[in-house]
């Protein structure tokens, strides 16, 4: 008899499937070429504006990968796999969507990237063991908070396995450190996201949301982090720069973001964890 968390997981699991297969099935590899002719300048743009960049490339991670061979799991649409090519890793790159298979053979056909992407398609639990202690880093984007807590804990098993001995993994998450300040976030409507006041479209909202109901705190992720890791590394950001969703898109929003960045290095790391956006998570495999 199958576990109620085994149910919850496929579940997830599918829900996640669909939503990425719509959402990159008009992700086009010609647009993504132009980005990689330019991909200095467009790191040094958006590693300073945008926060997932930001946070996933923080402690100079761009002058890390280079020789390095990386796993990326919920590659998605591919672009943070390409640039991590473009600055001379050797990347394997996985999802269970279809589509990024196809954004890779575009990349790959290409001739801009300097080595092709490996791409694997499909449960990453079930990645060859042969592979085992291969990677320097396995990395992704915006993917743990994706799994339910039993997914997540064989996910992180499977990637401390992967690992070479001295191996980082380098999760880029949401970073949840306040319940009562999420319950307020809710309240406020975004673009796709209904007010938690309106209760029925909020309901509705959340029935078809793939994210499932977890914890995504700091200490959350300290605490299953070393449980597979000999050192948990956590870095928090966004706390003032979060706000920019409040204003309209353009310049002024661009400014602010940046500004918003410098300002957040003089704030306490009690405030700037408590009212963090995002969370940089680096796992560390003993030697």
């Amino acid at each position: 008899m199958r576990s109620e968390d085994s149910t919850n997981s496929e579940k997830t699991l599918e829900k996640n499937k669909l939503q990425y297969d719509a959402l990159y099935s008009s992700t086009s590899g010609a647009k993504m070429i132009k980005v990689l002719q330019r991909f200095e300048a467009f790191l040094d743009d958006t590693t300073q504006t945008d926060t997932s960049w930001k946070g996933f490339y923080l402690n100079d991670f761009r002058k890390q990968l280079k020789g390095k061979r990386v796993l990326e799991m919920g590659c998605g649409d591919c672009l943070n796999a390409a640039i991590m090519t473009m600055l001379g890793a050797e990347v394997v790159a996985n999802d269970i969507s279809d589509e990024p298979g196809r954004i890779i053979a575009e990349l790959n056909a290409s001739g801009v990237l300097p080595k092709p992407i490996t791409y694997v398609f499909g449960d990453f639990l079930q990645y060859d063991t042969k592979e085992e202690a291969s990677f320097d880093f396995v990395v992704g984007k915006a993917f743990l908070h994706h799994l339910t807590l039993d997914l997540e804990r064989q996910f992180l098993e499977k990637t401390a396995r992967l690992l070479k001995p001295g191996g980082q993994a380098r999760f880029f998450e949401p970073a949840i450190n306040s319940l009562w300040l999420d319950k307020l976030r809710f309240m406020i409507p975004v673009s796709g996201r209904p007010s938690s006041l309106q209760r029925k479209a909020f309901k509705a909202w959340e029935e078809a949301d793939p994210h499932p109901d977890r914890p995504n705190s700091s200490e959350h992720y300290q605490q299953v982090g070393l449980q597979y890791f000999s050192k948990v590394d956590i870095y928090c950001i966004g706390a003032i720069q979060k706000f920019h969703r409040l204003l309209p898109s353009g310049s002024f929003d661009r400014k602010f973001r940046r500004l918003a960045f410098r300002l957040e290095r003089y704030l306490p790391k009690y405030i700037n964890d408590t009212f963090a956006r995002s969370q940089l998570i680096v796992l560390s495999k003993a030697s």
